[in-house]
């Protein structure tokens, strides 16, 4: 990989919406089960991602990227980036002409995003795959136009110090972009999507990667924890964002949050 540096809490990938785990109890992300986790189903992450979601990801990253767009040439921070797929997405927005800083701490999902942008001949100082921890950003403050996170904020231990850290490294007017499932908005669409996403898509995830279905607990279990709408915004405004506002998409299937950082 490109920069090993510390350690990070991590990346993204379909689930349900039940509340707490299954044994009741606080749901257990600390850092070297997260890691072993997604370390375990790096070579099926992204058939996982587009399949479960079908193919609806691929949609919710492009349209991040328009609703919160490059502007200059400052470099963006794609935070927990996992392959690396809403990293590319933003490279691309930038037309090339902006670096991209793509950061997880899990060393098998950093390797297939690399081999994403050799396949797709980027240079490795254009799209930059860094090991490190969104608790402990090895980055000074005030550095990045936009410090985005796809599906991967709930993966961190504590969230708020994530919210900071991501905060701290965005220059002033800089916006902190946050992709995440959420329980959809539409009412005819919330049963039915309830049950698809209970007891149909961890099956097929169970399928895919079948040595690993304590990542199928765990995923479901992270989304239904994770707080949303409101009380995430709620929380960027608590690490020093303004202007905060939430975007449902897809029915409410996923939420993308903008938050600003004072200048």
């Amino acid at each position: 990989m490109d920069e090993q540096l510390t350690d990070e809490t991590t990346a993204t990938i379909t689930a349900s919406q039940p509340s707490g785990s299954q044994n009741g109890g606080p749901i257990d992300k600390s850092g070297d089960r997260v890691r072993r986790m997604f370390a375990e189903i790096s070579p099926q992450y992204d058939r996982m991602n587009h399949l479960l979601s079908m193919q609806v990801d691929r949609y919710w990253r492009w349209r991040t990227t328009r609703l919160a767009p490059p502007r200059g040439t400052t470099p963006i921070l794609d935070a927990c980036t996992g392959t690396g797929d809403l990293a590319l997405a933003y490279w691309r927005a930038g037309g090339g002409r902006v670096p991209v800083v793509a950061s997880d701490f899990c060393e098998e999902m950093l390797a297939i995003g690399q081999a994403k942008r050799e396949r797709a001949g980027i240079d490795s100082e254009a799209l930059r795959f860094v090991q490190a921890d969104t608790q402990q950003l090895p980055f000074d403050g005030d550095q990045f136009q936009i410090v985005s996170v796809a599906f991967g904020l709930r993966n961190v231990q504590d969230t708020d110090r994530g919210l900071a850290e991501m905060t701290r490294v965005c220059v002033g007017g800089g916006r902190v972009v946050i992709l995440e499932f959420s329980a959809p908005t539409w009412q005819p669409l919330k049963a039915c999507y309830g049950f698809y996403f209970r007891n149909i898509l961890p099956r097929i995830g169970q399928l895919l990667a079948r040595n690993n279905s304590a990542a199928y607990n765990y995923l479901p279990e992270s989304v239904g924890e994770f707080p949303a709408g409101e009380a995430l915004a709620t929380r960027m405004r608590a690490a020093g964002l303004s202007d905060v506002t939430f975007y449902p998409l897809t029915g409410g299937i996923a939420t993308l949050y903008v938050g600003q950082k004072a200048r």
